[in-house]
């Protein structure tokens, strides 16, 4: 059973890695799809025809298909392991590219919503200027003339104050708008960044702090680590198995063998047994007749 699962495995391993492949390398060579994929195919097909061929005829092919097969199994297992290699790596390009894009826009409102703040500031600022210079004229002054003084000076104020006011109201009315349509996307970039995280923790298990250029190769050592252990497992699976079922069947025989033999051994007990029944018979018959010869010869 165990050498049926390891087959089914290996097989199911096997296609998944071939598929990776070969989207990896219709990635690469993206000007003719369809023939990457006929070409792809076939080859991971001959791949596992190959391996399993070339394990169960190896004490009888000739010494150049043999050492041919090895080779070229070995050359289609680089090749697999390259396209998932690309396969992986363009995911991860893919992703990181469509964060970059979106962080970058994010940074734009950022970088607009600072700016209309620091203006808010700097108006708020001169109210703030203009409100202690009327302070100043009536902490100086004691009698009325002081407080006209100061009530004049508000007034030539006024016309710059609605202005100033106007504007701070306008400027938050487009921070709130602009903090608004950047909201989606700030979303977008923490989900994202949700999904990068344990990548990112895997990468401080080395660092106390990942920076970009460090998670970037975390991420390859990673697709390396999977392209390891991925097509040269289902190679490895698949000839495991042809081993298990080839000592199976020897067991087997082995079993069948033995079985007809005890047979064998049976009939030909049988076959003694009834021969000296057959003899022992025969003596008692005759020993009867002798005794009734001489029953006869003395009543006569």
């Amino acid at each position: 059973m165990i050498n049926y699962l390891a087959l089914l495995v290996a097989v199911g391993l096997s296609s998944v890695a071939a598929y990776f492949s070969i989207l990896g390398l219709t990635a690469i060579f993206a000007a003719s799809y369809w023939p990457v994929i006929i070409m792809g195919s076939m080859l991971e097909a001959a791949k596992v025809v190959a391996a399993s061929w070339t394990f169960r005829n190896w004490n009888h092919a000739p010494a150049f298909i043999r050492y041919y097969l090895v080779v070229a199994i070995a050359v289609l297992m680089m090749i697999t392991s390259m396209g998932t290699f690309g396969y992986l790596s363009k995911a991860h390009i893919e992703q990181s590219t469509s964060v970059s894009d979106v962080a970058a826009q994010v940074a734009v409102y950022d970088e607009r919503i600072k700016s209309l703040n620091e203006t808010i500031n700097a108006n708020r600022t001169l109210l703030k200027q203009f409100d202690e210079v009327v302070d100043q004229v009536m902490s100086r002054s004691t009698d009325s003339k002081g407080a006209e003084r100061a009530l004049q000076i508000r007034k030539t104020q006024q016309k710059e104050r609605s202005r100033l006011m106007e504007e701070i109201s306008s400027l938050q009315k487009e921070v709130g708008r602009l903090n608004v349509e950047k909201s989606p996307l700030a979303s977008q970039v923490k989900r994202v960044e949700a999904e990068v995280g344990p990548i990112k923790y895997i990468a401080e298990l080395f660092v106390d702090r990942a920076d970009d250029s460090f998670l970037e190769k975390t991420v390859r050592w990673v697709i390396i680590m999977i392209v390891t252990v991925f097509d040269p497992l289902a190679v490895l699976l698949l000839i495991a198995a042809n081993m298990g079922m080839i000592r199976q069947n020897r067991i087997n025989k082995m079993n069948n063998t033995r079985t007809a033999n005890i047979e064998v051994n049976k009939d030909i007990a049988a076959e003694k047994r009834f021969k000296k029944l057959q003899e022992l018979t025969g003596k008692a018959n005759r020993s009867k007749v002798t005794i009734d010869k001489n029953k006869i010869r003395k009543m006569t």
